[in-house]
């Protein structure tokens, strides 16, 4: 990134949380040079302060990147101040929740290449997945940018149209509550069966986290791995009859979960 049209032209950064920071910190680990950097925020951090980039200065007129990642309930304030570098070959990128490429290209102006990114929390830690998709007016070269400043924090995988962040929204996007929740529920049942508390949290975190890595880095397939754990008439195939009954079990449960919170994407979007 350090010889990159980024480099070079300049990236704009509107707020610098969780998320804006640890992309921030990954462009910069990446090389991307600190001068190269223009943030807007109203509350910078004192790891933002001793980053050395530019902060609440006047930006670039037409700089090659604007990345947006405000809270959505600050949009309305935030965007009219970027109006002025849209329309031209500015590349703009949100990671932010419920704002469609239709409204940025209503306050930006039609011919303005956007990119959406749906990224989830782990991204804070640099091990999120986020997805992207762009409008008719982003060429090849400004994707593979996108993609590229958004690995920062994770994977990236590309969609093909914009109606597919819904889904998304209801399997990553909302997904890492989905399995905060299974912990809990796994490390109660322990509990339950004579585990004292604090065990049977830490046996939770322990197995889902390792189960993740394993699947992540696996040549196999979960269905593989499941199979793989599951001896016949042993004890896993006992409490997978349960789980995976499907009638009552987790397919029919996570099929109702992600359905829910990608229509309530929907609704949200739609206003």
């Amino acid at each position: 990134m350090k010889d990159s049209r980024i480099a070079q032209g300049g990236l704009v950064l509107l707020g610098c949380g969780k998320m804006g920071s640890a992309m921030l910190a990954g462009w910069l680990d990446s090389g991307l040079p600190a001068t190269s950097v223009y943030v807007l925020d109203p509350n910078p951090s004192d790891w933002l302060r001793a980053t050395g980039v530019h902060i609440n200065v006047d930006v670039p007129s037409a700089p090659a990147v604007v990345l947006i990642a405000v809270k959505p309930q600050m949009m309305g304030e935030a965007l009219p101040r970027l109006q002025a570098m849209g329309g031209g070959d500015t590349l703009f990128v949100s990671v932010a929740a419920g704002t469609t490429i239709a409204h940025f290209e209503a306050v930006l102006g039609a011919g303005t290449p956007i990119v959406r990114a749906m990224p989830n929390t782990p991204a804070a830690i640099g091990k999120g997945i986020t997805a992207i998709v762009a409008n008719p007016h982003v060429p090849a070269g400004g994707l593979d940018e996108a993609d590229a400043l958004l690995q920062a924090v994770g994977q990236v995988v590309r969609l093909d149209t914009e109606a597919q962040i819904d889904a998304v929204t209801g399997v990553s996007g909302s997904g890492p509550a989905y399995v905060f929740h299974m912990i809990e529920c796994l490390a109660a049942a322990g509990e339950a069966q004579g585990l004292p508390a604090d065990m049977a949290m830490q046996l939770a975190k322990a197995t889902v986290a390792g189960a993740g890595v394993l699947a992540e880095q696996s040549g196999d397939a979960p269905s593989q791995l499941r199979v793989n754990v599951t001896s016949p008439n042993g004890t896993t195939q006992a409490g997978l009859k349960v789980l995976m009954d499907t009638a009552k079990g987790l397919p029919p449960l996570m099929q109702k979960t992600v359905a829910a919170a990608a229509d309530r994407s929907r609704e949200l979007a739609n206003g």
